[in-house]
């Protein structure tokens, strides 16, 4: 009997240790199947915002016998990049944030409600890892070598584009004024044209990267230049704050049954957003990305999306229609190559820009949607949001736009007419030679509103994919009607001259530090 008090004493002692251990133990989400890294949304690196897309990508068939790509339209995010100042200073102050929470919870709670050991060490004496006088959102080494990678391999797929000597009328690369970005069309051209030149080991070669001025890029930054849009965002965000609400209440009511902490719900959303950059940055998976559970990291990744939904994506067709002059332009760059033929001189437009560029862009393309959803898109109704977990969704941050993701646009000149089954027939009209093939993070996607194929046909691809999108302009869609009951005399002159400096380029405002992805 004694002997069965000590073994049930001992079994009792081991559960218990067994919970403790268990409920103070950090989710370690660097081994396994689950890797937080592709959850990330837009946070995502881009080897991991690759990974999850190739997890549910179909391999398509080759080109069409006969087909020879003669131009490439590229359209780039930048690399990964550091936090802004803005987010830096939030993190200074969420050290501070812990140190109260800690002290708390020392003081007040004791014996086993204290429960000490459910506390992760990392909590205590947590300081911010980025330095606001060294660091402002600025491309990160592994940022450079996300888009110089991309380069080279650029260059090794597509050598019938990019055999030629840099000339900017050959290979046009342009950038927003953004430091980011235009460091990332830098990286990029040092891989593209690594071992052309004469400069320094690598045999490299100076090229130009174009900007236009923050006031007039209504190309790669119309979402800072499209006046309809800003107000609509600006009504749209504090709407958006009662659809998070509950999931961020949901998890900090877990994180304190779970740590014996009192974490409010701006407690979590700064936490997830730390467990995005150590996760990202610092290759970190153990620290804030394990106080969450896999369910909660699939519920706040959920959310991130659900916010690029109604401000970046398909929430709403002025979040990518004010993209139609990128879109415009792509495809002008298109029917000058089959105009010129043989004689064609350019061969690459290579644009370096942000998430608030690439998303649009996906969404002007109809990516990752399904022929229904493209024939609303069409008559500018909106999506419903991604469903929420545990239920599949195909339209993800982390593989939309991760650092550095990019969708390129392919254009082949064919000595026979291909189709999407590879057979092929004469071509009757010259136009027929010339298909569009889109790649996302350089896999072949669908193209839904070409009938699901990989390889359009330039005509089809004009009508159905652009022209729907075509048919409205910049100035259209995104200037502000505003009557004269609206707008007092004050008001009506202010935008006179506002109107008039932006006509000439100037900058109404110091360069603020935006929290742009």
């Amino acid at each position: 009997m004694g002997g069965m008090k000590f073994h049930l004493g001992l079994v009792i002692t081991v559960i218990f240790a067994i919970s403790v251990s268990v409920k103070g133990q950090l989710h370690d989400f660097s081994d396994g199947e689950f890797d937080v890294r592709q959850y990330l949304s837009t946070s995502s690196r881009y080897g991991a915002g690759k990974k999850a897309m190739n997890d549910n990508h179909q391999n398509p068939a080759a080109p069409p016998s006969g087909c020879t790509p003669i131009l490439l339209n590229l359209v780039a995010r930048h690399g990964t990049r550091a936090p802004t100042k803005k987010r830096i200073k939030e993190l200074d102050q969420f050290s501070i944030r812990l140190e109260h929470l800690l002290k708390y919870a020392d003081d007040t709670l004791t014996g086993e409600t204290h429960g000490s050991q459910q506390i992760p060490s990392w909590l205590r004496g947590w300081q911010s890892p980025w330095d606001i006088k060294k660091t402002s959102g600025e491309l990160t080494r592994e940022g450079e070598e996300e888009l110089y990678n991309l380069g080279t391999r650029l260059r090794e797929r597509f050598p019938q584009i990019f055999d030629e000597d840099y000339h900017p009328d050959v290979y046009l690369i342009s950038a927003t004024q953004v430091p980011r970005a235009s460091a990332s069309a830098v990286a990029f051209g040092m891989g593209l044209f690594a071992g052309k030149g004469v400069l320094g080991e690598g045999q490299h070669r100076a090229f130009a990267v174009i900007s236009d001025s923050r006031a007039n890029d209504i190309h790669l930054r119309f979402h800072d230049t499209c006046q309809t849009y800003k107000e609509f965002k600006k009504k749209r965000e504090p709407a958006l704050k009662g659809l998070l609400f509950p999931v961020y209440a949901e998890v900090s009511a877990s994180l304190v049954k779970r740590y014996n902490l009192n974490f409010t719900e701006d407690d979590v959303a700064l936490l997830w957003f730390l467990c995005r950059q150590e996760a990202a940055l610092l290759d970190k998976t153990d620290q804030a990305c394990g106080l969450f559970t896999q369910t909660e990291v699939e519920l706040l990744e959920w959310v991130d999306d659900l916010v690029l939904h109604y401000l970046k994506g398909y929430g709403e067709s002025i979040n990518f229609r004010m993209g139609v002059p990128l879109l415009q332009n792509i495809v002008q760059s298109m029917e000058q190559a089959i105009l010129m033929k043989n004689a064609a001189v350019e061969k690459a437009r290579l644009r370096f820009a942000h998430a608030e560029t690439i998303i649009p862009f996906t969404c002007l393309l109809g990516l990752f949607l399904s022929a229904s959803d493209i024939e609303r898109i069409q008559r500018e109704q909106p999506l419903e949001p991604p469903p929420k977990p545990p239920q599949e969704r195909r339209w993800r941050g982390s593989t939309v736009a991760p650092f550095a993701g990019n969708s390129m646009l392919v254009l082949y000149k064919c000595l026979v007419q291909g189709s999407s089954t590879g057979k092929v027939t004469a071509p009757e009209e010259p136009s027929n030679s010339f298909f569009v093939q889109i790649l996302h993070n350089e896999k072949p996607v669908s193209i839904p509103a070409c009938n699901g194929t990989y390889f359009c046909p330039f005509e089809e691809f004009k009508e159905r994919v652009a022209g729907p999108h075509l048919r409205h302009t910049f100035e259209s869609l995104c200037t502000v009607k505003v009557t004269h009951a609206d707008c007092p005399l004050t008001c009506r002159i202010s935008r006179f001259f506002q109107w008039l400096f932006l006509r000439k380029g100037y900058k109404l405002h110091p360069c603020e530090d935006k929290d742009e992805l």
